[in-house]
């Protein structure tokens, strides 16, 4: 397709101004942080840096990413309203979470809340996925009247997803920074503006807070943050992708989100398997295991950095073409789920971190 060079241009420019002010907002909001205690202090083996550090660096990434939506989007309707009405529902609530640590069950109850803003308001459902096989004479499925609980679950599960993998120094953020670009990509190659400026707006905000959060981090987002980029990314994938004719549907979405959706499985199957609830907090994720296997955090960050570009690719290439469409999806399965394999079946010795040299993450 000819992309219109002015549009472009307009995302580019948002995507910028969004970078911008997070950038300059991010020290700002380190300043808040330290003064309402939202402090982020080590006291288990899950948390390997030494010194309390500030949390609540997402508010910087949300406010860059609504005031970059607000000002490049021409038309702010009724689905786009309902994603950013929630998204407020959720920093609100990763704001009090940073602060004052709240149980598990409040905080599920309130993402249902958020859930159900953009699923009845917006309209924003997934109600026909596309056949995945190719071998029945169906072209899609209609979800029916498991539509609106499975649009939610899957809202609730990826905000979630994102916030299990936020446990080393600039690991959530990136990841979600690269899948967002990634959205981006699709949504100018499938012409849907607002999804455009939405991923240039939240890409944007996620570069200008990265250099903060890189090892040895000076801020963590928080739950502010990874709860907030979870909830978009789900969102979007809702809006932009099962609603595109052209985009193999079933796929793209698994593919954008597969690090953390593949994490967030293999969490709730290994807690449950050992009587333990699935929302309680562990050290078995896959960035702890590969920290056990021997990496640095900084390698263990790139590696999962390279695994979303993968399956990112492998997801804009499925949006565009047709003959190579088995081929991509096998191959990207093919590594993660060897790459994932290994992990599982590698169960390393847990490490005990006296002293490290790099200061891993924060919490769940």
């Amino acid at each position: 397709m000819i992309l219109d060079i002015h549009f472009v241009l307009r995302v580019a420019l948002c995507l910028f101004l969004a970078g911008v002010v997070s950038f300059l907002l991010t020290p700002l909001v380190k300043i808040l942080a330290q003064k309402v205690g939202a402090m982020d202090v080590p006291k288990d083996d899950r948390r390997m840096h030494t010194i309390p550090i500030p949390r609540m660096g997402g508010l910087a990434i949300f406010l860059a990413f609504f005031i970059a939506t607000l000002l490049f989007c021409k038309e702010i309707n009724r689905p786009l309203q309902s994603i950013l009405l929630g998204s407020v529902i959720i920093v609100i609530l990763g704001v009090f979470d940073d602060i004052y640590a709240l149980r598990a069950l409040f905080k599920l109850i309130i993402q249902i809340l958020a859930a159900c803003v953009v699923v009845f308001y917006g309209g924003c459902r997934i109600q026909y996925i596309t056949n995945p096989f190719g071998t029945s004479a169906a072209s899609f499925f209609d979800l029916g009247a498991w539509a609106v609980p499975l649009t939610i679950v899957w809202i609730v599960a990826i905000t979630n997803a994102v916030n299990f993998i936020d446990g080393l120094d600039g690991l959530a953020c990136g990841v979600s920074c690269i899948s967002a670009a990634n959205l981006l990509v699709i949504a100018l190659l499938v012409s849907e503006p607002n999804i455009a400026i939405l991923m240039a707006a939240l890409t944007g905000a996620c570069i200008g807070f990265v250099p903060y959060n890189f090892n040895p981090a000076k801020i963590f987002m928080g739950d502010t943050g990874s709860t907030f980029l979870g909830f978009v990314l789900a969102c979007v994938s809702i809006q932009g992708l099962f609603k595109f004719y052209a985009v193999v549907s079933f796929a793209v979405p698994f593919l954008l989100l597969g690090v953390p959706i593949f994490d967030i499985c293999f969490a709730v199957i290994r807690r449950v398997a050992h009587g333990k609830n699935p929302m309680a907090a562990d050290r078995g994720h896959i960035h702890h295991r590969l920290i056990d296997m021997g990496f640095s955090q900084k390698q263990s960050v790139a590696i999962a950095y390279v695994l979303t570009a993968i399956l990112g690719l492998a997801a804009v290439l499925l949006t565009v073409s047709g003959e190579m469409k088995a081929l991509l999806l096998l191959g990207a399965v093919l590594v993660v789920g060897a790459i994932g394999l290994e992990l599982i079946i590698n169960d390393p010795p847990k490490k005990h971190h006296p002293a490290p040299k790099e200061e891993p993450h924060e919490k769940d």
